[in-house]
């Protein structure tokens, strides 16, 4: 039989099967995914080969199967485990649509996080949009914050909503983005993915956690990965929350490809092994003096090439931003 992975939470795996009928199900053998050593072979999406086993299943109220193979991935999301740092965690697979989920406080999400998870979805051909949840938070100052982001990243390409589920605002929109795609909903604890679900579909059984006033960071709600149907051909994949974005499989000079505003410059640098840092005649230097390329975006990408943290600035105060 073959089925799909709606739950991982680590030895076990639930999936659904062609005929509707869901297994609890462990993994056999030893999995390599081209190539990578993953913490979790298997991982919510994927699309799996299952053999009937009822003696492994006994006190889950499930048929029991075995996962004998995992079929080949369209594009995953995948980031460096927190556990091994020699090892990487698949946050899901076989994505339509990944939805950001960002805050700009209670708490804030850290700029290098949203950029590290952008240039891994670019990398790993996932189609991203930028939620901005909580508007309903927003002051003059948040809202003048939100609408830099959103010129920045909807310039490059990345669609830009804005959400509360206390008034409701953004929420038709989101629906509407989400419509027939299988979805994951990703971003830093207490940012609101859980409250964004819930606001989709209030029968499914979400929690929603608090904020933690001592440090105003999100506690986790959601611990593992789960796929939820929500209407007619339309999936949502929630995750925890995410306190770092670690990249893997990622070089200095290939970094930049998965800048959409700096790749199109790249054929008109100097030098075509260019760091876009310090060499001379690099266009994307000149982009960014003039204003066309962000200066936010800039420094980010150069504290991901250095294995940085970028903190999360202001953007009303930096004048390079409102050129």
């Amino acid at each position: 039989m073959k089925g799909k992975v709606t739950s991982s939470t680590g030895n076990w795996h639930e999936v659904e099967a062609e005929d509707g009928q869901t297994y609890a199900c462990k993994i056999k053998g030893n999995f390599r995914i081209k190539g990578l050593k993953t913490t979790n072979p298997v991982a919510v999406g994927d699309w799996v080969e299952l053999e009937c086993d009822p003696k492994i299943s006994a006190g889950t109220g499930l048929p029991g199967a075995w996962i004998t193979a995992v079929e080949e991935r369209k594009n995953c999301i995948i980031r460096k485990s927190v556990n091994l740092s020699k090892q990487t965690h698949i946050l899901a697979a076989n994505i339509d649509m990944a939805f950001l989920v960002v805050g700009l406080s209670q708490p804030r999400t850290p700029q290098g996080f949203i950029d590290r998870f952008l240039v891994t979805a670019q990398a790993y051909h996932v189609p991203v949009s930028m939620v901005f949840n909580k508007c309903d938070l927003f002051d003059a100052g948040l809202d003048a914050e939100w609408k830099e982001y959103a010129r920045i990243y909807r310039a490059i390409g990345y669609p830009v909503l804005r959400t509360s589920t206390l008034t409701g605002e953004g929420m038709d929109e989101l629906k509407k983005r989400m419509d027939g795609n299988t979805c994951l909903f990703a971003g830093n604890s207490g940012v609101g993915k859980s409250a964004l679900v819930h606001c989709l579909a209030p029968s499914l059984d979400i929690r929603i956690g608090e904020i933690s006033q001592t440090h105003l960071k999100g506690k986790h709600t959601t611990t593992y990965a789960r796929m939820y149907p929500l209407w007619e051909q339309t999936f949502i994949i929630d995750t925890p929350g995410i306190k770092e974005f670690g990249m893997v499989r990622f070089t200095k000079d290939e970094l930049a490809l998965y800048f959409p505003e700096m790749k199109e410059l790249l054929p008109q640098c100097r030098f075509s092994n260019c760091t876009h840092e310090h060499e001379p005649g690099c266009a994307v230097k000149q982009a960014v003096e003039e204003g066309s390329v962000s200066m936010l975006r800039y420094k980010s990408y150069l504290n991901i090439l250095h294995g940085e943290e970028v903190p999360a600035p202001s953007l009303i105060d930096n004048k390079q931003e409102r050129k």
